[in-house]
C-alpha cells in the first residue's frame, strides 16, 4: 500500500498530494468521495475515514488493474482495454481504445502501468469495471435545434438498468427548454430563409421589430410548440432504429465492434428513419412559424387546412433535400467531434478528464460545422415546405429552386438566415446542458450513469 511505504520522503510527498486533493474534493459540491467514505454517516469526512477510504479504494483499483492485465506484464495496452470493455457489453474500436489509453498514459509508452492507473482513478469513487466504462464513455446532451447527429453508444447493462431512457428523457427536457429559449432566433432564421433579400431587409433588431409589430411579443414563439413536441418521438425512433440497424450490420457476430464509418452509416440511416416518421411535423413547424396573426387557430387547424387545400403530399414537401442534408451534417459532426477529442487527448496526456467545458465545446463546434455544411439543403427544404404559405409563389422542384437562388442572389443566397442560426448556438448549448444536468440529478442518475440518492451531496 502507498500509505505504508517505508520510504519516508515518498510518504510525505504522497500525504501532501492527498491533502491537496482532499481539499479540492471536500469543497466540491455533491462530492461522491465524502458520501463513499463517510462510514458513520455524520456528513463529515474525517482523516481516519479518508485514510480508510483510500486504502479500500486502492485495493479495488488494484483488483481491476489485474483483471485488465491479461498477460500479467504489469502494463495495460489498448487491446486489453478493448477486450475488457467488450466483455461487459461496451463495444469500442481499437482506435477508441487507443484514445482512452492516451488519456492516462503519462510516460508516452502507449501502455498504462499501475501508478498511472491508480493516479487516474484514485479520487473517483468507482467500484467495478462497468463504472470505469461509463467514466470513459460519458456523453452529454446538447441541443442546438437539430437532431441529425449520430446517436450515443450504450452498453447492455445501461439498457437493462433503464439508464438509457432516463438519459434520453433528460436530453428531451434539455432540448425543450433550449429550443424555447432560442425560438425567436429560430423564427428569424426561417423568415430569412423563406423570404428573399428584397422582401426581408435589415439587421436582426429591425427584423425582430417587424415581427413584434405584426403579431406582438408572443409572435416570436410561433411554431415553438410543435418544435418541442417532435423532440420525444424523433429521439425515440432514431435510437430504436439505430440499435436495429447496428444489429443488422453485425449479423451473426453480435460482439463485432462497429468502426467510425459504420457508425456514421447506421446513424445516418437511423436519422433518415426518424425524419421520415416525423416529417409532417417539420412541415407544420415551418407553416406555423411563418403564419400571420389569425391564419391558424392551432396545430390541428393548420394540419386540417393543409390537408384540405393541398392534400397529403404537402406534408412531405422538401423531403428529398432534408434527407440529403443528413449525410453532410452527421458525417462532418462525427468527424469534427472525433478529431477535436483526439487532438485534446494528444495535447493533454495524463489528465484525468477533459471536463465539461471541453466536451461541450467540442460538441458545439462539431454541430456548428455540420450545420454549415448542410445549410444550403436546409434552406431549400424550408422554402419548399413554405411554398403554399407564400402568396403567389410558384411550386418549383429542388433543382429549379437551387438555380433560382443562385441566379437571383448568388451563392450567399444559399446561406440566408445563417447569422441568427449561429447566434443561437452558444445560448442553446449552455441552456440545454444546464437543464440536462438538473434533470439528470432529479432523475437520480449521475453523469457516469450510476443511480444516486436524492437529497444527498
Amino acid at each position: 500500500s502507498v500509505l505504508t511505504n517505508e520510504n519516508t520522503q515518498q510518504i510525505n510527498n504522497y500525504l501532501f498530494f492527498v491533502l491537496d486533493q482532499m481539499l479540492f474534493y471536500i469543497t466540491c459540491p455533491c462530492c461522491q468521495i465524502v458520501e463513499a467514505g463517510d462510514t458513520n454517516r455524520d456528513g463529515v469526512l474525517d482523516l481516519e475515514e479518508f485514510t480508510q477510504y483510500l486504502r479500500s479504494h486502492e485495493k479495488q483499483l488494484k483488483d481491476m488493474f489485474r483483471s485488465l492485465d491479461n498477460n500479467n506484464d504489469g502494463r495495460i495496452d489498448a487491446t486489453e482495454i478493448q477486450v475488457c470493455l467488450r466483455n461487459i457489453g461496451v463495444n469500442i474500436s481499437l482506435e477508441d481504445a487507443n484514445r482512452i489509453l492516451l488519456s492516462m498514459d503519462k510516460d508516452g509508452t502507449m501502455t498504462i502501468n499501475w501508478n498511472e492507473w491508480r493516479d487516474h482513478f484514485l479520487f473517483n469513487p468507482i467500484t467495478n469495471m462497468e463504472e470505469v466504462a461509463r467514466y470513459w464513455k460519458r456523453s452529454l446532451m446538447v441541443d442546438i435545434g437539430e437532431q441529425l447527429t449520430v446517436p450515443d453508444e450504450f452498453s447492455e447493462e445501461e439498457k437493462k438498468s433503464g439508464f438509457v431512457w432516463r438519459q434520453l428523457m433528460a436530453g428531451a427536457m434539455a432540448g425543450s427548454v433550449s429550443r424555447t429559449g432560442t425560438a425567436p432566433l429560430d423564427r428569424l432564421k426561417v423568415f430569412r430563409q423563406v423570404h428573399g433579400s428584397s422582401d426581408f431587409k435589415g439587421n436582426v433588431l429591425s427584423n425582430f421589430q417587424t415581427m413584434v409589430k405584426e403579431g406582438g411579443i408572443w409572435s416570436l414563439w410561433r411554431g415553438n410548440g410543435i418544435n418541442v413536441l417532435k423532440i420525444a418521438p424523433e429521439t425515440a425512433i432514431k435510437f430504436a432504429a439505430y440499435e436495429q440497424i447496428k444489429t443488422m450490420m453485425r449479423g451473426s457476430n453480435e460482439s463485432k465492434t462497429l468502426k467510425v464509418h459504420e457508425r456514421f452509416i447506421a446513424g445516418s440511416l437511423a436519422g433518415a428513419t426518424a425524419q421520415t416518421a416525423i416529417y409532417p411535423m417539420e412541415v407544420l413547424k415551418t407553416r406555423l412559424t411563418l403564419r400571420k396573426t389569425g391564419q391558424y387557430s392551432g396545430i390541428a387547424d393548420c394540419a386540417k387546412q393543409i390537408l384540405q387545400r393541398e392534400g397529403v403530399a404537402a406534408f412531405y414537401k422538401g423531403y428529398i433535400p432534408n434527407l440529403l442534408g443528413i449525410i453532410p451534417y452527421a458525417g462532418i459532426d462525427l468527424a469534427v467531434y472525433e478529431t477535436l477529442k483526439f487532438a485534446w487527448l494528444n495535447r493533454n496526456r495524463g489528465l484525468v478528464d477533459p471536463g465539461v467545458t471541453v466536451l461541450v465545446g467540442c460538441g458545439a463546434v462539431s454541430s456548428t460545422c455540420g450545420q454549415l455544411a448542410s445549410y444550403p439543403l436546409a434552406l431549400i427544404r424550408t422554402r419548399m415546405q413554405a411554398q403554399a404559405s407564400v402568396k403567389g409563389a410558384p411550386k418549383v422542384s429542388m433543382l429549379t429552386l437551387l438555380q433560382n437562388i443562385l441566379s437571383q442572389e448568388g451563392v450567399t443566397g444559399l446561406y440566408r438566415g445563417i447569422s441568427p442560426n449561429l447566434l443561437k448556438v452558444i445560448p442553446a448549448v449552455s441552456v440545454s446542458y444546464v437543464v440536462y444536468e438538473y434533470t439528470r440529478i432529479f432523475l437520480g442518475v449521475d453523469i457516469e450513469g450510476r443511480r444516486v440518492g436524492k437529497g444527498k451531496g
